[in-house]
C-alpha cells in the first residue's frame, strides 16, 4: 500500500520536508540564542557599576563607544563651529528638538554635543563663543531605527534626522566623531538636559521579544510541515483503499 512513497512526487515531498525541518529548527534555535544573549547582556548591564559614576575621561580615550564606555562621562575642549537641530524628539511626553552643537577639538575633528532639549516653537539659543570645555555622557551613534528619530529626506537647512558621523559628514566640511555627548548641565536658559540612552542590545526591548516571537514561529513551521505531510499521506492511503474497494476509479 505504501509503494506510492517511492514515486517521484513523493520523493520530492519527502526530500523537501526532510530539508525544511532541520532548517526551521536551526533558525528557531538561532533566534532563541539571540534572545538569550540579550537577556545575558541585560543582566550584565544591571550588575555592572553605573557608568555615570565612573571618573570622567577625555572623549578620545573612550572611543570607539561600546557597552562598557557608553554612558561614561567624557570631556572635550574646543570651539563650536556649527549648530543643528534634531527635530521630533520627545521628552516627558512633549515634542521638541535636540540642540546639537559641533565642537571642533584640537584634533581637527568635531564632537557632536547635545546641548539640551528645546520645546517646539522656542527660540534656539546661540552657541557659546570662544574656547569651551564640555562634559557629559558619551553615546553611540544613532541608527535609522532609533525611537523618535526623524529619518525623512529633505529636512530644512540646519536640521539633521539622526546623530551619527555618517549623517553629519555631508553637512559640515570637516571630520566628525562617530559618537556624541549629551551634557549634564545645559549652558543656556530654556534648554533641558537630555538623559543618556542605554547601550544598544543591552535591554529587554521590543527587538528582544521579537527574537523570542520568531523562535516560536519557526517551531510552528515545523509542526505545520509535519501536519501537512501526515495529511497528504493519510489522503493518499485513503484514496488507495477506496480504489481497492471499488469506491473510487483509478482516474
Amino acid at each position: 500500500m505504501y509503494r506510492f512513497l517511492l514515486t517521484p512526487r513523493w520523493w520530492g515531498i519527502n526530500v523537501f520536508v526532510l530539508l525544511a525541518i532541520p532548517f526551521c529548527i536551526f533558525m528557531g534555535t538561532w533566534q532563541l540564542g539571540r534572545f538569550e544573549d540579550r537577556v545575558d547582556s541585560h543582566r550584565s548591564a544591571e550588575a555592572a557599576p553605573d557608568p555615570a559614576k565612573r571618573a570622567a575621561a577625555p572623549v578620545a580615550e573612550l572611543l570607539p563607544v561600546d557597552q562598557e564606555t557608553s554612558g561614561r562621562h567624557a570631556t572635550a575642549s574646543g570651539t563650536y563651529e556649527d549648530q543643528l537641530l534634531v527635530p521630533n524628539r520627545q521628552l516627558d511626553d512633549k515634542s521638541g528638538s535636540y540642540v546639537l552643537g559641533l565642537l571642533r577639538t584640537d584634533s581637527g575633528r568635531a564632537l557632536p554635543v547635545v546641548r539640551g532639549w528645546l520645546p517646539a516653537g522656542a527660540d534656539v539659543p546661540p552657541v557659546p563663543t570662544g574656547e569651551v570645555t564640555v562634559s557629559g555622557a558619551l553615546q553611540a551613534p544613532e541608527n535609522s531605527g532609533t525611537d523618535g528619530a526623524d529619518t525623512r529626506g529633505g529636512l530644512p537647512s540646519g536640521q539633521v534626522g539622526i546623530i551619527s558621523g555618517a549623517s553629519l559628514v555631508n553637512l559640515v566640511p570637516y571630520d566628525v566623531y562617530d559618537a556624541w555627548v549629551t551634557v549634564t548641565e545645559p549652558d543656556a536658559a530654556g534648554l533641558t538636559p537630555v538623559p543618556p540612552q542605554a547601550p544598544q542590545g543591552t535591554g529587554l526591548d521590543l527587538k528582544a521579544f521579537q527574537n523570542l516571537g520568531y523562535t516560536g514561529e519557526w517551531f510552528v513551521f515545523v509542526a505545520f510541515l509535519l501536519f501537512m505531510w501526515f495529511r497528504l499521506f493519510r489522503r493518499e492511503t485513503e484514496a488507495i483503499r477506496d480504489r481497492a474497494l471499488g469506491l473510487e476509479t483509478a482516474a
